[in-house]
């Protein structure tokens, strides 16, 4: 249902509230790492990262402003309750985001005083920024140790306030600006930086001259000058008193108190696994209520300013934006000018092609309007609208909706934000449209006025799904573990693209978020595949088919399972530089089986079955002892004889014979049923470490988390003793750290999908409570305040990397074996 936070303002639930989390201060206690607000895809998907809703800009998840702006006008004073003004730049020198500039540059050190404004680099060469190594999307390739470059540039005043350096470098770099150094940094940028200058600037010729060295790995440098414009606007506008936080799965609100009225914002994205066109449509919703809190008459004005940075991957990306209405609706639209679609691939991207829509319903008093940044909260405080601003960047699309006189009843504002991303992925080389667009007929309009008219009916479909995933996990696993799903849930579904395949099949694309940007990998499907399992084994279908037609197209040849399709937004065949034979083949069996397991039948196993076959006979030959390889954890590193891994290769095994027996071919399903049991027997012998089973066969003086063995407990295969379960339980019990039960021995650091399938083989729900509690104390106390990551330090709670994944699914796996038992 949903988890709630207050502060000692009282407050009244709605009578369906059973299962609260309350204490007295949001300062003391939080429910999420970050908040999910509009979250539907790899892109369009925007988190606040503080507990105070105001206390920040709003972020996409890879922590890069996609402002949302919220301001109430209250008897005439303003308050602030969404949000805060993201940073706006002027360019004084551009960067590669703007421009393909010029400078000159050489790969041999060069003489001393190279980086004044005398020096004579008539011998250096010329380029194109940015620098960087062939993997990279630069225009002038960099292969060496170390690059200088000098770039001059003339400027007719001096007169330039707050001027920042703009930065990205890999790896360390010293920056000079006039022959004085401004800056340097031991480390590499993986996304521009701003850093404030003392201006060392003259009238007429200038030069910044940078010297980078590429310690390691990949080479990249790009920088140009700005300065940061400052809005003294806000200082009149006071703050709205955030007095409580609900999170739920499809929904994230707050309570406000605005001078003498209450203000309730919702935050609705309802991504309902039992109704796929919903879960399609690109729609989410902002709710304000707003009701007197003294019973007298206030007159009320409410505001969404939402940030253009929403449809281009860098701030300094130039934009078209317009205003237009249909029969029913008030719409703003913005999109970049260039629209490059499908260009760019990549993790820590945002998309820069399609279009961005913010629409109302429409009515007599409503304003829209489009202006720069600057211009938007100040047209609001003095109540007159800015005359349009349709080209440029960092614009705001601004809507503002007297609501007149409020008293005790409430009064609601609906807004809608949409994207339409034309085509979201390309699949081998075929530019796919997302699932909502399947009907040639639908537009964007179309959907979100079906939004608009179907909101009262969401709303409360999205109440009573809501209950349904917390009540289930309640049930399941207890609260804090119900909690950590609810955490889950949006952030889960958000990472994957709903598309159509040229088959005709569903496919529903994750992205690698954080990691490596990889699309559909499989060792991400994997951990992922317990909430669609649990709800709808259509979704989990859709991330298995891609990677079927990717071997059965004949495009991979290899006689194990590919590791990806490609780098996100392309998923054209693998791009991961190393296979994972043994992990990426199990995986693939053991969802096929889970999948037969969830539907009662194995239709959809006979429908790869020469496929499957292929990967069983392999893990029958090379699973049992694994060579030296990569396993899901590939962070970690290579890993020979690798235990866990051998554990996955003979479930694989168990789920292959299960399902040949489904098909009543009885003769293999005795075949590989013995091996795997044979496989299974020789495990126990060859990884017993007296009271717990080693990480590798040949080191006993070693452990790891047996998350694998999960499945042969959900799946009711019983090649493993429940006794391999409970030794196991006791063992991880006795190393758990205050954030939780770390990987294996070789590092204090963990995965917490991991932890929540290996509590699942607890045979009681104190153990299991006893191995998940640390990880809800990870996610509400880290100081990592991004969407929650699912690879930390247990001595800590920090994050050590990964973000807003969609392995998060795996939390569910415990719902999934109640539901499986039925």
């Amino acid at each position: 249902m949903k988890m709630t936070i207050k502060r000692s303002v009282p407050f009244c639930l709605l009578s369906f509230c059973l299962f609260t989390l309350s204490v007295t201060s949001l300062a003391q206690q939080r429910l999420a790492p970050a908040y999910p607000l509009i979250t539907h895809d790899p892109y369009f998907s925007i988190w606040s990262f503080s507990d105070t809703l105001s206390a920040a800009p709003t972020k996409h998840w890879t922590g890069t402003d996609h402002s949302l702006l919220g301001l109430i006008k209250v008897d005439g004073t303003v308050y602030r309750f969404l949000g805060m003004p993201g940073k706006t730049y002027q360019t004084v020198l551009a960067a590669s985001d703007e421009e393909n500039y010029k400078c000159q540059f050489t790969e041999d050190e060069p003489a001393s005083g190279w980086m004044n404004p005398g020096f004579d680099d008539r011998q250096w060469k010329t380029g194109v920024a940015p620098f960087g190594d062939s993997q990279s999307q630069s225009r002038t390739p960099w292969r060496s140790k170390n690059l200088w470059i000098r770039r001059s540039f003339t400027l007719p005043t001096t007169n330039i306030d707050n001027l920042l350096l703009k930065l990205q470098h890999d790896d360390n770099v010293e920056v000079y600006l006039n022959g004085e150094k401004i800056h340097s940094h031991v480390g590499w940028l993986n996304k521009f930086r701003y850093y404030p200058l003392k201006a060392n600037l003259r009238s007429g010729e200038n030069v910044l001259a940078i010297h980078c060295a590429n310690t390691a790995g990949g080479a990249w440098l790009d920088a140009g000058l700005v300065t940061e414009l400052i809005d003294k606007q806000t200082t009149s506008i006071q703050l709205a008193q955030q007095k409580n936080i609900t999170l739920n799965a499809t929904q994230t609100s707050y309570d406000f108190t605005c001078g003498k009225v209450d203000l309730t914002v919702t935050f609705t994205s309802p991504l309902l696994l039992n109704d796929l066109n919903l879960y399609a449509r690109p729609v989410s919703y902002v709710s304000y209520k707003v009701i007197s809190s003294d019973k007298a008459s206030h007159n009320v004005t409410v505001y969404l300013g939402v940030s253009t940075d929403l449809a281009v991957n860098t701030p300094a990306q130039a934009v078209a934006a317009s205003n237009y209405s249909t029969p029913q609706l008030a719409i703003l639209k913005a999109g970049s000018q260039a629209q490059p679609l499908l260009q760019k691939k990549g993790d820590d991207l945002r998309i820069d092609w399609g279009y961005l829509y913010v629409a109302i319903p429409k009515t007599t008093t409503a304003q829209q309007y489009v202006s720069g940044t600057q211009q938007a909260i100040a047209s609001f405080v003095t109540g007159n609208p800015t005359a349009s601003t349709e080209q440029g960047k960092q614009l705001m699309l601004n809507t503002i909706v007297p609501l007149g006189n409020v008293t005790t009843l409430a009064k609601e504002q609906v807004f809608m934000l949409g994207y339409d991303d034309l085509y979201p992925v390309q699949y081998f080389q075929q530019n796919l449209k997302p699932w909502w667009k399947q009907d040639e007929k639908q537009t964007i309009e179309k959907q979100l006025t079906q939004a608009a008219t179907d909101y009262k009916k969401v709303i409360s479909a999205c109440d009573a799904f809501n209950k349904t995933i917390y009540q289930d996990a309640l049930t399941a696993g207890g609260k804090q573990y119900a909690d950590l799903c609810v955490l889950a849930y949006r952030q889960a579904n958000a990472a994957h693209k709903l598309v159509k395949s040229p088959q005709g099949e569903l496919l529903f694309l994750s992205k690698e978020n954080y990691s490596n940007g990889s699309i559909n990998t499989v060792d991400v499907t994997y951990p992922s595949a317990p909430l669609y399992l649990a709800y709808n084994p259509e979704f989990l279908k859709g991330m298995l088919n891609g990677i079927f037609y990717y071997s059965e197209s004949g495009n991979w040849k290899k006689p194990f399972a590919a590791h990806d399709l490609g780098t996100y937004p392309l998923a054209n065949g693998q791009t991961y530089g190393e296979d994972m034979p043994v992990e990426e083949s199990g995986n693939m069996l053991i969802l096929t089986g889970a999948i037969a397991k969830a539907e009662g039948n194995a239709n959809y196993a006979k429908k790869h079955w020469q496929t499957l076959t292929t990967w069983a006979e392999y893990l029958s030959k090379e699973g049992f002892d694994p060579a030296n390889q990569l396993c899901t954890d590939d962070f970690a590193g290579h890993l020979a004889r690798n235990a866990n891994l051998s554990v996955k290769a003979i479930v694989g095994l168990g789920c292959y014979a299960m399902l040949a027996d489904q098909l009543g071919d009885k003769t293999t399903a005795q075949q590989y049923r013995t091996t795997a049991a044979d496989m299974a027997k020789r495990w126990m012998q060859m990884a017993s470490s007296g009271d717990h089973y080693a990480l590798t066969f040949d080191n006993k003086d070693t452990w790891s988390q047996k998350y694998n063995l999960v499945w042969d407990k959900l799946l009711g295969l019983n090649l493993f003793p429940k006794d391999v379960y409970e030794k196991e339980i006791k063992y991880y019990l006795k190393q758990q750290k205050p954030f939780g039960l770390p990987l294996d021995s070789r590092k204090t650091y963990t995965k917490s999908d991991w932890i929540i399938w290996t509590a699942t083989l607890a045979s009681n729900p104190q153990d299991f409570n006893a191995l998940v509690n640390p990880i809800y104390k990870f996610a509400t106390e880290t100081t990592s305040r991004v969407p929650i990551s699912d690879w930390h330090e247990t001595t800590t709670g920090r994050m050590v990397g990964f973000q807003a994944r969609s392995v998060v699914g795996g939390y569910f796996i415990k719902v999934l074996e109640k539901k499986l038992k039925k």
